[in-house]
């Protein structure tokens, strides 16, 4: 549906509750610059497809559009939500307030990548726009979207920090929350990676390594054009046998279309195979998915038809980070969760979601216990790191990585 906005002349904003009423050039032309692969239009839209992210499940594509004269300008990825499910920004607590000031918390609306805790959200604006002045009037049409639906909030999550000050400008709210974070500032080995550990963290690590060598299985990378269809439908697997141990906490959440339309991403994907030593990486017994852009490696998922002490970190990290500093990859993401992340050489970095809120006095109450809040994460942050292994207390960091301020 289109909705003409008289706010800026010859300007339409568009709603779609499909991603495939937007064409793929012109979407990938806004996202590319980002480079993050979960905000390409196959990404995205293989999850629609594949029925992994539809109504039924809780999320209803909602994407708002800008165009000038039928030439795309701007776009923001949203979903109406009908649970927090998938997000990994615990916003329970926020629904147990609604529901005491007798507010109906869901649905809402929501704008990040589904059920990947990736640090990049923004609104994509072509170049030649004001960044400022083009959020500032998105934001509007999301305000009257949903006053007239009766949503109580907007979210968005693991935002860009350089657009944040364009959308707090505009009347956004921030909320601190905390995420693993790996920064190469130079590595040229595994072995310089673990010079930076004290020496009983690095005995420790050895150790782990050493366990699963022992045990008969060497991990083996294999990336882009080398994984086959038959590889990505074995990760289905692993990825669905994992979920479904943990029971109701399993978050399962993709179909195995996903996996099989993931091969049009190839050049993204990076698959650590655990093999018996000798033996073809192509029939794994433990495998991790991993997605990579340029300099950056997100840990997405993993699985073990056996039981076998370390080797998830073997595959899940140690590896991994292995491939990566041959690759010269600077950062690497492992994923939301796991405290036992910091022991291997993963910092915590405060993020920053976003939020509107649509109730004056459901507003008023979060917007005072935001400022604590907010102070309270950063000092868990600066404690978490104080304890991590390195040596002498120095947390590595990549130059350009710098402070990130609440």
């Amino acid at each position: 549906m289109s909705e003409p906005d008289h706010s800026a002349e010859a300007l339409e904003a568009r709603w779609h509750q499909q991603l495939a009423e937007i064409p793929e050039q012109s979407w990938d032309a806004l996202v590319a610059s980002a480079g993050l692969p979960f905000y390409r239009w196959a990404w995205l839209e293989a999850l629609e497809r594949s029925g992994s992210i539809v109504p039924s499940q809780g999320w209803q594509a909602c994407h708002l559009s800008l165009w000038r004269e039928q030439q795309l300008i701007a776009v923001a990825p949203l979903y109406v939500k009908g649970h927090s499910y998938g997000e990994f920004v615990f916003d329970q607590s926020f629904a147990q307030l609604a529901g005491q000031l007798g507010l109906r918390y869901y649905p809402k609306l929501l704008g990040m990548s589904p059920l990947s805790p990736i640090l990049g959200y923004r609104f994509f604006i072509v170049s030649s726009e004001d960044e400022g002045a083009c959020t500032a009037l998105m934001l509007r049409l999301i305000d009257r979207f949903c006053e007239r639906n009766q949503l109580l909030s907007c979210n968005f999550l693991y935002v860009d920090p350089a657009w944040r000050p364009h959308a707090e400008a505009a009347g956004c709210s921030a909320w601190l929350n905390q995420q693993s974070l790996w920064s190469n500032p130079g590595y040229g080995s595994f072995e310089d990676y673990l010079a930076s550990f004290n020496a009983n963290q690095r005995r420790n690590i050895r150790r782990e390594r050493k366990a699963v060598q022992q045990a008969g299985l060497q991990v083996s990378a294999i990336a882009a054009e080398a994984i086959t269809p038959e590889l990505l439908a074995r990760m289905h697997g692993f990825y669905e046998d994992h979920c479904r141990r943990w029971g109701m906490w399993g978050s399962k959440y993709l179909t195995e279309e996903f996996f099989s339309l993931a091969e049009q991403l190839r050049q993204h994907l990076v698959l650590f195979s655990a093999h018996r030593h000798g033996e073809d990486p192509h029939q794994p017994i433990a495998m991790s998915l991993c997605v990579r852009e340029g300099d950056h490696l997100w840990g997405r998922y993993w699985g073990s038809t056996v039981e076998i002490d370390n080797l998830h970190f073997e595959v899940c990290y140690y590896a991994p980070i292995e491939w990566a500093i041959a690759q010269g990859i600077r950062h690497y993401d492992p994923g939301a969760g796991g405290s036992h992340k910091r022991r291997r050489g993963f910092v915590a970095r405060p993020h920053a979601s976003l939020h509107r809120w649509y109730e004056p006095q459901f507003a008023g109450l979060i917007k005072r216990w935001l400022p604590l809040a907010n102070a309270q994460q950063l000092e868990e942050v600066e404690a978490v790191n104080a304890e991590l292994p390195f040596s002498g207390r120095q947390i590595p960091l990549a130059p350009e990585q710098g402070t990130i301020e609440g």
